[in-house]
């Protein structure tokens, strides 16, 4: 039997505690042997990244350190350039059977991105609830998965509140992100001085 590998991608801007707490839920109800944890270098479908990829790197390093079943895989960032998920599945090594795990706010755009239809034939597709998004896949999603007999898997995580944009807000008004982040990540935030508010 293939090894199940799950594949969590983000900008991770910073890693906090409900990226932690999907790829646990990922790992505990899909049987995965681990998920692997892959920072963007330069998503295409948003706003530039405030912090630097090795910043980033070591606050994902950091955060996993209690997590045996988590590691870090730097394949985009070492790829440097446009972040697109069909390029990191292509270059992943054969043999494991892999789980891309999304919220259900990225289900609703997933037919826009690059060779979508490939992705579903490399990956199962693991969707997590998002405040504010129906978990419902697109109808030309359905028609595809249904062609290669695959079909969406549903994880059972609620949907957490917690954004890396509303940490980075807070943390730029000096607002306490208590509960939000690990520990050890926001004081490796507060040493290194990111996230805040640009000097008037």
């Amino acid at each position: 039997m293939a090894v199940k590998t799950g594949l969590l991608g983000g900008s991770f801007d910073p890693i906090h505690l409900a990226h932690i707490g999907l790829a646990r839920t990922a790992w505990q109800s899909l049987g995965l042997a681990g998920v692997e944890l892959i920072p963007a270098a330069n998503p295409w479908q948003r706003e530039p990244l405030s912090a630097s990829s090795a910043d980033r790197l070591a606050m994902l390093d950091i955060a996993i350190r209690e997590h045996p079943y988590l590691r870090v895989n730097p394949i985009e960032i070492e790829r440097g350039g446009a972040t697109y998920t069909i390029d990191t599945l292509r270059q992943l090594p054969a043999g494991p059977e892999y789980y891309w795990i999304l919220g259900a706010d990225q289900l609703e755009n997933f037919c826009s991105w690059e060779s979508w239809q490939e992705i579903t034939c490399l990956a199962h597709l693991a969707v997590a609830q998002r405040p504010g998004a129906v978990l419902q896949a697109p109808a030309q999603l359905n028609e595809q998965l249904a062609g290669i007999g695959r079909t969406l898997i549903s994880l059972p995580f609620p949907p957490s509140p917690v954004s890396a944009t509303q940490i980075r807000q807070r943390l730029a008004a000096g607002a306490s992100t208590q509960g939000m982040l690990d520990v050890a990540v926001e004081q490796y935030i507060q040493q290194n001085g990111l996230y805040r508010a640009p000097a008037a």
